[in-house]
């Protein structure tokens, strides 16, 4: 008599996949279930992250000129309300990451967006420049969780989709740009940037009210050892994804991929590829948020609408349209980053991105309005 050591399945992509008859692990079991209707529910949670995060950002370009004027604030005491949002980011993903490892993914996103909320509202009613700097550091510091959104959403996708997924969730990013707009053209020329502040908290009151109904990852689970609600995480994708459940005993794959310390990416096999990916990073976040702040600033700049006196500029509703096709721009962006890079590879998409991006900001600061 022989015994049966693996089996082999079909996953939900038509794939053959080979298991242990006796054992599984999430991932394992994550592949075979494939993507399905609990993952759209889910990307729907995390593109909820994604707007807040990106209405965030877009805010800054409009209330940073408003506030100029309303309390005659220099320029450099401008710049800095922009900055202190960044350094929030900068020096708040380490706590997050140490928060949600011990207390998993789900709470520290649900306590970062009662604080976003709480911070953003009162950012809204900051009686003075002091106080608003102040409160948008700490909304800086909370948005630093955001990323913790996406390991959430990696940890439940099936390797096939995770690179595709990942990348259409900017699509929510554009939408968050694009509603943040909206809103400032309804908004803001009756009532003012403390109102517009006020009612971009919206996808983040959205966003903490539907926490209590998402799952914590599977994976955080096992690597606790909690396997019996590890398995209910299962059960609840199969019972979604109108798949059958795996039979068998759940395993972590915890040992097969342990963590690591921060050391261990300047190993020498990995220094190399560290710092060009870090420098990649930094290039991408400083042309991006860049080309952000600078779109409202490239619009004030038309002979007109400064104000010597004062040292401030008014926006119109003729700059927030202008903003808005820039957004939407980033749709069609999307799409084709998608179909190039699954022509191409990712290294070529990325270097032909570079250079079209290099070539048309060279073109804009050599035009005139």
């Amino acid at each position: 008599m022989i015994k049966q050591t693996h089996i082999e399945l079909l996953n939900i992509d038509g794939e053959l996949e080979t298991l242990p008859a006796d054992t599984y692990t999430v991932q394992q079991a994550v592949n075979l279930l494939g993507f399905g209707w609990f993952h759209v529910k889910l990307s729907l949670f995390v593109g909820l992250c994604w707007m807040a995060d990106s209405m965030e950002m877009t805010i800054l370009s409009i209330i940073g000129p408003t506030t100029q004027c309303e309390w005659n604030i220099s320029t450099y005491q401008k710049a800095f309300m922009t900055t202190i949002v960044f350094l929030g980011m900068i020096i708040s993903p380490s706590f997050w990451t140490q928060l949600s490892d011990r207390y998993g993914r789900k709470s520290a996103l649900t306590f970062c967006g009662v604080l976003l909320v709480l911070y953003s509202f009162l950012s809204s009613v900051a009686p003075t420049f002091t106080w608003l700097i102040i409160l948008r550091a700490l909304v800086g510091f909370s948005i630093g969780c955001i990323p913790q959104s996406v390991t959430l959403y990696a940890e439940f996708l099936p390797s096939k989709h995770k690179g595709k997924c990942v990348i259409l969730m900017d699509c929510f990013w554009a939408l968050g740009a694009c509603f943040e707009i909206a809103l400032a053209l309804a908004i803001y020329p009756n009532f003012g940037w403390r109102w517009l502040l006020g009612f971009s908290t919206a996808p983040l009151l959205l966003f903490t009210s539907l926490t209590p109904w998402i799952t914590e990852s599977a994976r955080f689970h096992t690597i606790n050892g909690n396997y019996d609600k590890a398995v209910r995480v299962l059960e609840q994708i199969a019972k979604d994804n109108n798949r059958q459940m795996l039979i068998g005993r759940l395993t972590s794959d915890y040992e097969a991929n342990p963590p690591h310390q921060l050391k261990t990416l300047f190993k020498p096999e990995l220094r190399k590829t560290t710092l060009i990916l870090w420098f990649l990073w930094m290039s991408c976040a400083f042309c991006y948020y860049g080309l952000v702040l600078i779109s409202a600033e490239v619009f004030l700049s038309d002979k007109g609408k400064a104000t010597p006196s004062q040292n401030c500029s008014s926006v119109n509703t003729k700059d927030f349209m202008d903003l808005m096709w820039i957004t939407f721009s980033e749709f069609p962006g999307i799409f084709l980053t998608i179909a190039v890079i699954k022509r191409h590879g990712k290294k070529k998409t990325m270097t032909l991105q570079f250079i079209i991006f290099s070539i048309c900001m060279s073109i804009l600061s050599l035009s005139e309005r």
